[in-house]
């Protein structure tokens, strides 16, 4: 899959020659930066490694900037690799929007959606909570409930949905339409919405 490396802006309207209102997401996509081919002789696969996000060189190590500075780029915050890349590149080459994608094709964004923290099953889950206010349950509204069984098994069941850590995953959301690229901006619009927070890194691939 080739691709590219981008950074969410945030979500927008965008109205279609019909009228109709599509919610729709902005992703700010430089040009990435050819930072390694790997070839199956030299590391046992082929990819493509593209490099994004400038920075300053004290961020890095002097092993990563020596990486780069093969590839004749600065300092890069993303790495990201791509197997089966379709365009023929070559080791430092710029790869701008236009010469990996098109208007109105479906694509796939990669991205680590929102971390929420510690939150109880109602949020977590979708449950209900437990009802009304009445026969005493004055703080019980958005608890689970029981989670056990009888005295058999006596345990509970591994994988019960419970409260906990929500959020901060690697989510990927398939078929995503490109309404419009904006190639003089470096910028891409995305039908509906893609995981991540506003300036997080995301991946699209074709």
């Amino acid at each position: 899959m080739s691709g590219l490396i981008g950074k969410k802006i945030g979500m927008t309207s965008f109205f279609t020659e019909e009228g109709k209102s599509l919610g729709c997401t902005l992703v700010e996509a430089e040009a990435s930066i050819v930072s390694q081919i790997k070839t199956i002789e030299n590391d046992g696969y082929y990819a493509v490694q593209l490099a994004y996000g400038d920075c300053k060189d004290k961020s890095l190590s002097k092993a990563e900037l020596g990486h780069l500075a093969k590839a004749n780029s600065k300092g890069k915050r993303k790495l990201v690799e791509f197997r089966t890349f379709e365009n023929q590149v070559s080791l430092g080459q710029a790869l701008q929007i236009s010469d990996v994608f098109k208007e109105g094709e479906k694509i796939i964004a990669v991205g680590t959606s929102k971390g929420k923290g510690f939150q109880g099953v109602v949020k977590r889950h979708g449950f209900a909570g437990v009802g009304g206010q009445t026969h005493g349950q004055h703080n019980r509204l958005r608890h689970p409930g029981s989670i056990g069984a009888c005295s058999f098994p006596g345990r509970v069941f591994k994988g019960t949905r419970m409260g906990g850590r929500m959020g901060g995953d690697r989510v990927k959301v398939k078929n995503l339409e490109i309404l419009k690229i904006y190639p003089e901006k470096n910028l891409i619009l995305l039908a509906g919405a893609i995981p991540g927070a506003k300036n997080s890194f995301v991946i699209l691939e074709k």
